[in-house]
């Protein structure tokens, strides 16, 4: 497995368990109350600043422990690396477009706030599965 593919399944296991971990940190109190009531500004920015964290670490430890593949690409996978990201391009594009529906039908902040985050997420994990994708499967 080259390093550009573990980084992939890296960036989208960070990003599933990042959003998880979100989702139990706003929607636990919201079991006895709206769920538009609940703080989500704080734990949303401090769940993307730690997985941002966690992910940088996880990279060098990654490099760390592959020194010889650190810093090598070849054309498959820049190719590869371009068509994962066009294709997660497209799913935050719909994600904007869907905040954008949001804030035209002024819906509550934390419906448009959670609806970028996702799309955000989304996009990761999209991105990171189609480049996985094509790494097993040939580009």
């Amino acid at each position: 497995m080259s390093l550009k593919e573990k980084s992939a399944w890296l960036q989208a296991i960070s990003a599933t368990c990042m959003y998880a971990a979100y989702l139990v940190v706003v929607l636990g109190p919201a079991r006895s109350a709206s769920v538009t009531g609940t703080a989500y500004q704080r734990p949303m920015i401090t769940i993307i600043v730690a997985g941002i964290v966690v992910s940088i670490v996880a990279q060098i430890v990654m490099g760390m422990t592959s020194p010889g593949a650190a810093g090598r690409t070849d054309e498959r996978d820049i190719g590869i690396h371009r068509h994962g990201e066009y294709v997660g391009y497209y799913v935050v594009s719909a994600g904007a477009a869907a905040a954008l529906a949001l804030a035209m039908a002024e819906a509550d902040p934390f419906w448009i706030a959670n609806v970028i985050f996702l799309a955000f997420v989304l996009a990761a994990v999209v991105t990171s599965v189609v480049k996985i994708v094509a790494y097993r499967r040939g580009f």
